[in-house]
């Protein structure tokens, strides 16, 4: 008997992530890809059908979900994001749905909470008990993105050039960021310049949040004050989104700025109690999606097995 298998695939805009899982939850292959923000990503559409093409003709597919970004918040680009997937799986059920949506399913396993998420962007998610869904942020890095790894990396940025230029105090973040970039620490302005040009790309700059949060590490007053003010600005998100919710509801996190734990604590600090851990990473909340298509059961066993399943194939 053929068994019946499905496919999560948890997108953003640095990168994607794909698993096919049996009814048990136990993942039998995966994928990797770019990233697919349609926002400011021209070539998504292609990144997301090659990611998809192998598994298009998987015997047994039988349900997908895509969690992708900018679902639900643009028409024309939900239509499109739809249209991709559809015409990839079209012997399968599908779901598209937002990928913080996503991460929230997974977080909480279905059940409400709050979930604040920063990546390369920012967004709180929640849930009530009624099933009803909230969001706050997730406007992208002209207008919003507020504490996301995007934020940072631009504040860092900023710090320097202003040390440079000894309208600040001098910060281990030049010397951290330069060398990290492979910059000529002695032409600052030619060199800092030239690939804030040609080379500043938003999955760049979202990977300096890593070096600051390695440099307040060491105790550099000015790196610590960037996640101190990214700390600042997640947890107005919690207390805007709080306000929909009942009085006292669980908070979580995902998204890779988080592997900061200065800014974690901070964070948990300014709203008064620590995070539940995560049930699911984010792709476990696609799969956790793909069953509820299909009415799998999700209970403890199923969820412990994606999750074990999800840190041996993308723990690294």
């Amino acid at each position: 008997m053929r068994p019946d298998l499905i496919l999560g695939v948890d997108g953003g805009g640095t990168k994607m992530m794909l698993a096919l899982a049996d009814r048990n939850g136990t993942f039998l292959r995966t994928g990797f890809g770019g990233g697919v923000n349609a926002m400011d990503n021209p070539g998504w559409r292609d990144e997301l059908s090659r990611c998809l093409e192998p598994f298009r003709h998987q015997e047994g597919l039988v349900s997908v979900a895509a969690a992708l970004p900018v679902f639900g918040e643009v028409a024309t680009i939900s239509r499109q994001l739809d249209e991709v997937v559809n015409r990839a799986f079209p012997n399968a059920r599908t779901r598209v749905l937002n990928d913080v949506d996503a991460a929230h399913l997974g977080a909480f396993a279905g059940r409400s909470g709050i979930l604040l998420l920063s990546g390369t962007g920012s967004m709180a998610w929640a849930r009530d008990r009624a099933g009803e869904s909230f969001r706050v942020g997730g406007w992208g890095d002209i207008v919003g993105d507020e504490g996301s790894s995007h934020w940072i990396g631009r504040l860092a940025l900023n710090a320097v050039s202003q040390s440079i230029d000894r309208r600040s105090a001098p910060t281990a973040l030049t010397e951290a960021i330069f060398s990290h970039l492979g910059l000529d620490r002695n032409n600052p302005m030619e060199s800092l310049g030239s690939w804030a040009t040609a080379h500043a790309r938003r999955s760049s700059i979202a990977a300096l949040a890593a070096v600051v949060d390695r440099t307040a590490a060491a105790g550099d007053d000015t790196a610590i004050a960037v996640l101190e003010l990214a700390a600042d600005q997640l947890a107005s998100h919690h207390l805007a989104i709080a306000a929909q919710c009942e009085p006292g509801a669980n908070w979580t996190y995902a998204g890779g700025t988080f592997r900061s734990r200065l800014l974690l604590d901070a964070l948990a600090k300014r709203i008064g109690r620590p995070p539940v851990c995560p049930r699911l990473p984010p792709i476990g909340g696609a799969l956790f999606a793909a069953a509820q298509l299909l009415d799998w059961p999700t209970d403890e066993g199923w969820i412990e097995r994606v999750a074990k399943s999800a840190k041996a194939a993308f723990e690294h």
